[in-house]
């Protein structure tokens, strides 16, 4: 076994430490390698998927099928496949990369199908298979000649994906293993030639089995019919009496949790990678509605509020760029420091991601929920024209929608965030109790975060992560262990942990520029916008936490510091003047100016 890594290499220091510039990986630190394969990926994106758009949202297999191969044939289902198997094994970087550029197809669907392939379908094979598994399978999935599905959710186990009653009893030779239940919602599944199916061995312990499609018992049922993503193919699967071979069991019997959470925290961040692709493909399309639409004798993009809109857009789409990045950035760095050669070297990577699972989730439900905003204001900004399906916005709406569900709901990602972080004040894992109780000192001193044209921003960055720790402790002390039945109250703890990393995210991207870069100044406008907006957002939501907490009576003391709070982080930022720049600088490019 390797050594455990130095405890510092955890999720959730960006509470407790200010942000360092040599770990935040940002877009402009692309190697030229990374930026040959986004030319590649995006091209392939543009040039053959999107113009098949309309005809593989027929839930056209063919088509699908076809274009999944033309990505085996340039070695794109295989990013994160050892050579061994016919995989390219490239840093995860790149895998953020290729998801991200593939958003820019403007075919959720396809996405979907490609997601699926290079994720969930073959990444528990890739970290947890034996080398006869991997060579039996991975080879098939990295060409696209068998196309792979995962299978965990169930009729009545959706979110408590654990409490499945898919059965699977070893037959008394021992030779193999016999399942029994119901999946639901199965991506891929109508065209999926393997499966990885999780089932309770005995009832009790959560295990996980490389199911062929051939294998008799195996049914799968009719396509639904679905709001989105229309295609992309989701069917059930019902499996009465599926003799499985022994030896496809995955993994070993009770890891099924291990190996579902490993490929969800992987999963989280490529989600928000598309969304981020995806978002930037629709604002490009509604500056050029915007300055194309004339209303009153005059483009619709020199209208204030139209300004207002992609402005919104730009600075959301920046700020989920910025955090999606530096959360990758920390996972690869993590993985770094593994010993390649190690025989656990795979789980061991599973482990580096788990230790992330505040940011991936972070960057999950941001990434999404900036999508679904881009999405909304890009229909707004089209108008009629913006209902109807002929026009760019229609089919991006609908589809953005299941992104707020899948990989765990939004909600259970808050959950995630929220819990996990008062897991590791518990148990100490982070410094967060000696933060707690420097809050009074750092608020009566001088600020001292960096200086430079966002030094107001950098301190009502560090003063609003006082300002969640001051409300996480309040909710400890009211609550204890207990508040993680407080599912509202999490929610507003995540929250602000969300704001946090994602402003300190997008104004150290942001200081990280060249001055002389042409991007820069709007850069910084960018920084400015969301810092702002964010603080205030901040305010309001300790506020809502805090009266939750003492019930709408708050001490008289605790006004007070709210105050001394709000000195430093209510924001002197021009916001509206800023928007107008913003949004002129993105109209005056044509396209995501970032």
């Amino acid at each position: 076994m390797t050594d455990a890594p130095p405890a510092a290499a955890t999720g959730g220091r960006f509470l407790v430490e200010p942000l360092d510039p040599d770990e935040l990986l940002t877009r402009e630190r692309f190697t030229d390698e990374h930026r040959d394969i986004e030319e590649m990926v995006r091209d392939f994106a543009t040039e053959r998927v999107r113009p098949n758009r309309d005809a593989l949202e027929t839930l056209n297999r063919e088509l699908a099928l076809k274009l999944l191969r033309e990505m085996g044939e340039l070695g794109l289902l295989g990013i994160d496949v050892p050579e061994a198997y016919g995989g390219m094994e490239l840093d995860k970087v790149t895998t953020a990369i290729v998801a991200e550029s593939m958003g820019r197809s403007y075919s959720a669907s396809f996405s979907v199908v490609f997601s699926v392939q290079t994720g969930i379908g073959s990444l528990p094979i890739v970290w947890f298979g034996t080398p006869e598994q991997k060579r039996r399978y991975l080879p098939k999935l990295v060409t696209g000649e068998w196309v792979g599905a995962y299978a965990l959710t169930e009729p009545s186990a959706g979110s408590d994906a654990l409490s499945g009653k898919t059965r699977a009893v070893l037959s008394e030779d021992g030779s193999h293993y016999v399942l029994n239940g119901e999946k639901q919602f199965i991506t891929n599944a109508g065209w999926a030639d393997l499966f990885t199916v999780f089932a309770q061995v005995d009832g009790t312990r959560f295990s996980a089995f490389l199911v062929e499609r051939d294998t008799p018992g195996l049914e799968v049922g009719a396509e639904e019919k679905k709001m989105g993503v229309k295609g992309s193919s989701t069917c059930p699967l019902v499996l009465k009496d599926v003799r499985v071979p022994a030896e496809n069991l995955l993994y070993e019997v009770g890891k099924g949790a291990t190996i579902a959470f490993n490929a969800l925290n992987l999963g989280r961040f490529k989600l928000a990678a598309s969304d981020i692709g995806g978002s930037k493909s629709v604002f490009e399309e509604a500056v050029r509605y915007a300055k194309g639409r004339r209303q009153f004798a005059q483009a619709i993009s020199n209208f204030d509020a139209i300004k207002g809109k992609l402005a919104d857009m730009a600075v959301r789409i920046y700020a989920a760029d910025s955090m999606a990045y530096r959360t990758i950035g920390l996972i690869q760095q993590a993985v770094d420091r593994l010993d390649k050669e190690a025989p656990d070297y795979y789980v061991r990577m599973g482990e580096a991601t788990e230790r992330y699972a505040i940011e991936a989730s972070m960057t999950k439900v941001y990434g999404s929920e900036t999508l679904a905003l881009v999405a909304d204001h890009g229909v707004q900004i089209l108008g009629g024209y913006g209902f109807i399906e002929e026009f760019p916005m229609a089919g991006p709406y609908r589809d953005t929608r299941i992104d707020r569900i899948w990989e765990g709901t939004n909600e259970i990602n808050r959950q995630i965030v929220a819990g996990t972080m008062m897991k590791r004040a518990i148990l100490e894992e982070l410094p967060i109790r000696g933060q707690i109780r420097t809050i009074d000192a750092f608020l009566d001193g001088e600020p001292t975060a960096a200086g430079g044209p966002l030094a107001a921003e950098w301190t009502a960055i560090e003063t609003g992560k006082r300002l969640a720790l001051s409300l996480l402790h309040e909710a400890l002390s009211e609550f204890s262990q207990d508040l993680r039945h407080e599912q509202q109250l999490m929610e507003i703890l995540a929250n602000m942990l969300i704001e946090l990393y994602t402003a300190e995210s997008t104004v150290g991207r942001a200081a990280l520029l060249d001055p002389r870069s042409a991007e820069q100044p709007t850069a910084v406008k960018v920084a400015r916008v969301q810092a702002a907006e964010a603080s205030i957002r901040l305010l309001n939501l300790a506020l809502t936490g805090l009266n939750g907490i003492f019930r709408g009576d708050l001490p008289v003391a605790m006004v007070e510091r709210l105050r001394r709070f709000q000195v430093r982080m209510i924001p002197r930022t021009d916001i509206i003047r800023l928007k107008r720049d913003i949004a002129e600088y993105a109209c005056d490019k044509d396209i995501y100016p970032f």
